[in-house]
């Protein structure tokens, strides 16, 4: 387990207010964590022939890239061939788990009522995923994403951009907020997406308790606040239109 600690001067103060948030998205705003390791869990198997244990998949699978997670498997530099293969064979298993599960296609707790908010106080707001953009896509259609973001600032794993825990998917993020780094607070589950925003130099790091428990989270000093759900989230930790100095 990564285990990550702020030195005396990071550290904000409890009085600070942050100009942004950036959410990660899959088991933060849609908790589905588990239809993610049930379709890699499957999906090993053709690759190995058997499947990833739940250690393998804590260390080796949430927050990477699918190259990543391919190289992993098959325990060499794959092909940019066989990833593209490999992950449109994956994502196919992940959205048919998806369609199966009507009932369970929803925004996590508290989240659209937090994203109303948000833009009702034009607090800037985006999503930094490592989901590639066949699946960003069948998101914004499904929840209807682009009520609440602008779909152009939203970063996702394109092929070219570093996976967590690199810090360059939570700089892209601020900076297309138009936003330092510090002034942002980032929403994660994932232990190598805390690595990540903390490597990005982010203010604030919140863990939401999708998959992994408060316990867990805890023993992570870079984690600033735990959460349960977004109507946990303290909106006393951002700037709003009330609070700007002019």
């Amino acid at each position: 387990m990564v285990i990550l600690k702020r030195n005396d001067n990071n550290k904000m103060t409890e009085t600070k207010k942050y100009s942004g948030i950036i959410f990660d998205f899959n088991g933060t705003l849609f908790w589905d964590s588990k239809k993610h390791l049930e379709a890699w869990r499957e999906y090993s198997k053709t690759l190995r022939g058997h499947a990833f244990t739940d250690e393998e998949m804590q260390k080796y699978m949430f927050g990477r890239t699918n190259e990543d997670i391919v190289k992993y498997l098959i325990g060499r530099q794959p092909e940019k061939e066989l990833v593209i293969k490999c992950q449109t064979e994956k994502e196919a298993i992940y959205r048919e788990m998806c369609a199966k599960d009507p009932e369970g296609f929803k925004l996590a707790k508290g989240a659209e009522a937090f994203l109303d908010y948000l833009c009702e106080n034009e607090i800037p707001h985006t999503i930094a995923t490592m989901s590639e953009e066949v699946n960003v896509k069948f998101f914004i259609k499904g929840f209807k994403l682009d009520r609440w973001f602008d779909i152009d600032k939203i970063v996702f794993d394109d092929g070219k951009i570093k996976g967590k825990p690199e810090p360059d998917i939570y700089l892209k993020a601020a900076e297309n907020l138009g936003l330092n780094p510090k002034d942002c607070i980032v929403i994660e589950d994932a232990v190598s997406g805390i690595e990540s925003a903390y490597r990005a130099g982010i203010g604030k790091i919140v863990a939401i308790e999708s998959m992994e428990t408060r316990e867990l989270y805890s023993t992570i000093p870079a984690v600033d606040d735990i959460i349960s759900d977004f109507d946990d989230f303290n909106k006393n930790w951002l700037e709003t239109k009330l609070n700007k100095v002019c």
